[in-house]
């Protein structure tokens, strides 16, 4: 017996899923193109970070601390929209890597106060300047100007 191909199975492959694509009219929908440019720009920078050790959400977290030394943990959760119970397993992460400490708040014993260590500061600035590059090698068709004006956008667009 012959076995049938099932109609969920994908039968385009590379160039022509991209011109099944372009023939559709998702091209022409804002939200469809920001999707798949950040599906681009995730999978090259969760193949850097994890030349560092870390996940995307773990520099987050390392970027916010950095920039707010003593910052409550409740604040970066909300900061960087990551639920409470997340938040407890990225900063246990990075206190096991000695990237942040965690100290009791002075102004709340019941919270955390977190503060980069000298190798969390170190590794920052060094997956900065990674991320940097990073950025340039993504964006290399795009010129200064639409480069700022994309940048501009999208800081409204989430709000900044």
């Amino acid at each position: 017996m012959t076995k049938q191909k099932s109609p969920l199975t994908p039968t385009l492959h590379g160039d022509d899923l991209s011109v099944a694509i372009r023939k559709s009219n998702l091209p022409d929908f804002t939200g469809y193109l920001i999707k798949r440019s950040w599906v681009t720009i995730q999978r090259d920078l969760r193949e850097l970070l994890m030349g560092f050790n870390l996940s995307q959400r773990s520099m987050s977290v390392l970027s916010v601390v950095s920039a707010n030394p003593d910052i409550n943990q409740s604040d970066v959760a909300v900061a960087l929209s990551i639920e409470r119970s997340g938040m407890v397993v990225i900063v246990d992460e990075l206190e096991d890597l000695d990237l942040i400490r965690r100290e009791r708040a002075l102004t709340d014993r019941r919270a955390y106060a977190l503060r980069t260590t000298l190798k969390g500061e170190q590794l920052h600035d060094k997956v900065s300047a990674a991320i940097v590059a990073h950025e340039q090698r993504i964006f290399a068709n795009l010129s200064a100007a639409e480069r700022e004006s994309l940048h501009t956008i999208l800081s409204k667009l989430v709000g900044n």
